[in-house]
């Protein structure tokens, strides 16, 4: 609630920086370095994110993208906020948010940002609807927009599909209908809910790892609107430059590219990812010689006195050093060299011990040399008739609590349990691990 309110103040606050700016760019505005027009039918997909394809932009070039408005007073701030620094954008709108707000539409695009679909009702269905539910909502959108601005060729046929949930029936219609798909390059995570600076950091820190690419914002939340001026002003100081995408008509001839500046990345003919062969000192020795193992890599030292040292730790526990006393010596964690020496012709091992294997329950043993005390508990009285009392009748004894034989009649008792028992489910004391 507190951010809320502290971004309708903020907001409110800068309302008057689009009017201000909207007669002329201030001479130190970060602009729109250049438009590149594209022709939808030779590149029906965009976005790294999702496609091997994306914008032919240079190093240091970014694409602003806005999706789900419009939405006042934040798609107002934004549109602000671009207008004082003289960026072109590209917004892809909803068209139920057409519907209800036709007039930030329309200013949009009178100030120069390309206006794009971005279905009617943003279902986050797209992945596995089906291509009559999607086309109505893709025409829909197109008709929503069209209707608000009057004029067909002002919508651009761009569409992005709502939460980036594609298919490709659905794409191989939007590309037969002559619509470019849009994905992204890069994501600002906006939509999470995060703070302003958090948005803003995580938009430039992207851009850099890039180097250049679309950027995917949103216009409809209100950390969005804080953050813009932050990226704006990141923007600018680390010399990145906007561009802005306009789609080709008769009057607006398309922007002269080469094939490869689509590609999202190229591999070189002579590349070969696996298997690689490695190229020897002598190519021509038709027998190679590799290294012989070290003993060293299987815990064993060779010893000139006939003997093999095993990597066996003596114990599982290790003494601690006292208060005050001396730090003890650092110990290898594996393989542990110590002093037990085996003769090489000997065909008996040391055994391990038990510290070795993991136990998921240790069992004691009782032991036979320690004698049980029997104590006997006092008699408890009862009250009776009369001035005296009487003792209370003796408990029949268990012979599994007492130690005598049990009666023939009586079940014989459970063999005591010793040695491990596996028991996978149950998770191992921190102390045994």
């Amino acid at each position: 609630m507190r951010n809320t309110v502290a971004a309708y103040f903020l907001l409110t606050s800068l309302m008057g920086i689009g009017t201000a700016a909207g007669a002329e760019c201030p001479p130190d505005a970060l602009g729109t370095s250049r438009t590149i027009v594209v022709d939808p039918t030779e590149h029906v997909r965009l976005g790294a994110h999702q496609y091997r394809e994306s914008l032919p932009l240079q190093d240091r070039e970014v694409v602003l993208t806005f999706d789900d408005g419009p939405l006042p007073p934040y798609t107002t701030r934004i549109l602000d906020l671009l207008a004082s620094e003289c960026v072109k954008a590209t917004f892809f709108m909803v068209g139920r948010m057409v519907r209800g707000y036709p007039s930030l539409v329309r200013r949009a695009y009178n100030e120069g940002h390309t206006i794009a679909n971005h279905s009617q009702n943003h279902p986050f269905t797209f992945h596995k609807m089906t291509v009559e539910h999607a086309s109505q909502e893709i025409e829909d959108g197109f008709t929503s927009l069209r209707t608000v601005l009057g004029d067909p060729n002002a919508v651009a046929p761009f569409f992005r599909i709502p939460g980036l949930l594609r298919q490709e029936p659905v794409e191989r219609y939007l590309a037969s209908h002559g619509y470019m798909t849009w994905s992204v390059d890069f994501l600002a995570d906006d939509w999470t809910h995060i703070r302003a600076e958090e948005i803003a950091r995580r938009a430039i820190d992207r851009l850099e790892a890039k180097g250049r690419g679309i950027m995917l914002l949103h216009d409809i939340q209100p950390a969005t609107a804080l953050a813009l001026p932050t990226i704006l002003r990141e923007l600018k100081a680390r010399g990145f430059k906007v561009v802005h995408v306009q789609p080709a008509t008769p009057g607006r001839p398309k922007t002269v590219t080469e094939p490869e500046q689509w590609a999202l990345r190229t591999t070189p003919a002579h590349s070969q990812f696996w298997p690689r062969v490695v190229a020897t000192a002598n190519p021509e020795s038709a027998a190679p010689t590799l290294p012989a193992p070290n003993p060293w890599n299987f815990g064993l030292i060779a010893s000139r006195d006939g003997v093999v040292k095993v990597a066996l730790a003596p114990s599982a526990v290790r003494a601690s050093a006292r208060e005050g006393g001396a730090p003890l010596p650092p110990v290898p964690l594996w393989p542990r060299r110590v002093s037990y020496s085996v003769p090489v012709e000997a065909h008996v091992l040391p055994v391990p011990g038990a510290y070795n294997f993991r136990y998921s329950r240790v069992f004691r043993l009782p032991n036979a040399d320690k004698t049980k005390v029997a104590t006997r508990k006092p008699a408890t009285t009862t009250a009776g008739p009369g001035t005296g009392s009487t003792p209370a009748p003796a408990k029949p004894k268990d012979p599994a609590h007492t130690g005598s034989v049990a009666s023939a009649t009586s079940a014989p008792r459970p063999p005591y349990p010793i040695g491990h028992q596996f028991s996978v489910a149950r998770p191992l004391p921190y102390g045994l691990r």
